[in-house]
């Protein structure tokens, strides 16, 4: 009992006030159902690049997070016994503006008119800010490109926009509120200008939101990799929907925009690996948010600079991460802290972890996220063990708990992040483990050569029973030389690897999670910290 108190008040100390103070408002005040006049649409057009896979067929389908569904029944949307989640995604409508979406016109249509007879105003997950705010921009890029819009639609979305301005998501805040703001920006760009008020609370909205999701090096703040993707397509989306209507209020923001998009792209070009996919650090798996490369080649067409120079070592010091880049291979270094500490909910305890790629071939990777919600699974993936760090007496580096909750959590410092002579040197610690009785400080060392890399761990404070791991990619053939010995091959037979242990080794069973509802069968190697001490050793040779 004391325990979960404890974990508890850990827990929401670091909460806003007006994250308490609106899950309590929320909570009691009910949310006014008001009689809207009809309104009219604004005459421009949507143009925007197609990235999303066809997730609904007109033979009444769908799937989303590797699970297809029917959707005969009109009680699917609210279906109990289905994943939160990809209830959600069938309430985004994604497929209107997804590949191919111009071949299904009519089954859209009536995808739409379901909807709207079957999820009455404020009623069911479809009515939740979130998804709300999704279909509502999607909705708009679509029926902006239609010549005649029924005044039903018309009235659906202006209901749908006067709930969700009184539902904004100021209890979550982050990534959530930037969508329910981009969300009523479309809308107030869209109807009317009877209905501007909605375009004026989202534009004051992302003013604000914008000085404090996005870091001085260009990274979203909960530093997860596909959410910085996701809000840097919004953030593409309303330079180009500036650029479409030609609004003075939006246009006011432009330059703004554009200087804020650039440094999110070169964010993300460092985080990305070889493969042009994302990385997985915090909550991150492929194909949620649109495929990096795609992004880069939206902001080329609107015209913004994102060229990369692939230095040697390249550090990222607002967000916490470091990219070296060798001939031979690419390697990530997290030196990051969680997350903002109001808001951890996509954080992982992967403090010091790295992720290595030879080639274009993952080797070295993190667990990625195959699911949400509060089950046991979800904790794991999110816990130490999952990636390639140390972990204590089985204990995390940050207590993660629940779906979305961290109690006390690991701070990073970076001592130094050098390239001199040719060796990359990044020395950076986490007192994650001082809560335990040990009061250990985890220190890691990272050393790159042209064609090795060296990682030595140890622990300050009392002898402990302290574990390393690396989790291999499911593709990378794994064999055991010796004791102190792993060798590696890359599946194409280009690279073999052989990673050299100060201790003991041993190859384990675990799942690598590339995507929602996919685990992967892959093997994790395990070392221990004998005297609170292991140096690793990465030799990178190539084959052919």
């Amino acid at each position: 009992m004391i325990y979960h108190f404890l974990r508890l008040y850990h827990t929401v100390k670091y909460l806003r006030f007006q994250q308490v103070w609106f899950r309590l408002f929320y909570r009691f005040k009910p949310v006014s159902i008001k009689k809207l006049s009809t309104p009219t649409s604004k005459d421009w057009s949507w143009s925007g690049p197609k990235v999303l896979s066809q997730s609904l067929w007109p033979n009444w389908e769908a799937e989303f997070l590797s699970r297809r569904e029917s959707l005969e029944s009109n009680l699917i949307w609210n279906d109990s016994s289905m994943d939160k989640l990809w209830l959600y995604n069938l309430h985004y409508f994604d497929d209107l503006n997804s590949f191919g979406a111009e071949n299904r016109e009519e089954f859209h249509l009536q995808c739409i008119d379901r909807w709207i007879a079957e999820n009455p105003p404020n009623d069911g997950n479809g009515w939740e800010p979130y998804p709300l705010s999704l279909r509502l921009v999607n909705w708009i890029k679509w029926f902006s490109q239609k010549k005649d819009i029924d005044e039903k639609y018309l009235m659906s979305m202006l209901q749908q926009a006067n709930v969700l301005s009184q539902k904004l998501e100021y209890h979550i805040l982050g990534n959530h509120l930037f969508a329910n703001a981009k969300a009523l920006i479309f809308v107030g760009s869209f109807l009317d200008d009877k209905n501007t008020k909605y375009l004026q609370i989202g534009l004051t909205i992302l003013d604000r939101e914008l000085r404090e999701q996005l870091l001085d090096d260009g990274a979203h703040f909960e530093l997860s990799p596909m959410y910085h993707t996701i809000l840097l397509w919004d953030l593409l989306d309303l330079i180009n929907l500036a650029t479409i209507t030609q609004l003075s209020s939006l246009n006011s923001r432009l330059k703004q925009w554009q200087s804020l998009a650039e440094k999110a792209l070169g964010w993300l070009h460092v985080m990305v690996h070889p493969d042009n996919d994302i990385s997985f650090f915090n909550d991150a798996a492929f194909a949620i948010a649109p495929n990096p490369r795609k992004v880069f080649e939206y902001a080329q067409q609107l015209g913004l600079n994102h060229n990369y120079k692939s230095l040697p070592l390249v550090t990222l010091p607002s967000s916490g991460y470091s990219r070296i880049n060798q001939d031979e291979y690419t390697l990530f270094v997290d030196h990051a802290n969680i997350g903002p500490d109001y808001l951890p909910g996509h954080a992982h305890a992967d403090n010091l972890s790295f992720e290595l790629s030879v080639s274009q071939i993952r080797v070295f990777v993190n667990s990625g996220t195959s699911l949400y919600g509060s089950s046991h699974e979800r904790l794991r993936q999110r816990g130490t063990e999952a990636h390639n760090t140390v972990s204590i007496e089985g204990k995390n580096s940050s207590e993660v708990w629940s779906g979305f909750r961290v109690a006390r959590r690991a701070y990073s410092t970076l001592h130094s992040a050098a390239y001199v002579d040719d060796e990359t040197i990044i020395d950076a610690s986490h007192d994650g483990y001082k809560r335990l009785p040990s009061k250990n400080i985890h220190r890691r060392c990272f050393k790159s050569e042209k064609s090795q890399v060296t990682i030595e761990d140890s622990l300050s404070g009392k002898p402990v029973n302290a574990v390393a791991h690396f989790h291999i990619h499911p593709q990378v053939a794994v064999s055991i030389h010796n004791q102190h010995t792993i060798e590696l091959l890359t599946p194409n037979k280009s690279h073999k690897l052989t990673v050299l242990f100060s201790n003991e080794v041993t190859v384990a069973k675990s799942t690598w999670h590339p995507k929602f509802g996919l685990s992967v069968a892959n093997s994790k190697l395990i070392a221990p910290l004998k005297n609170n001490t292991l140096t690793t050793t990465i030799k990178i040779e190539r084959l052919s």
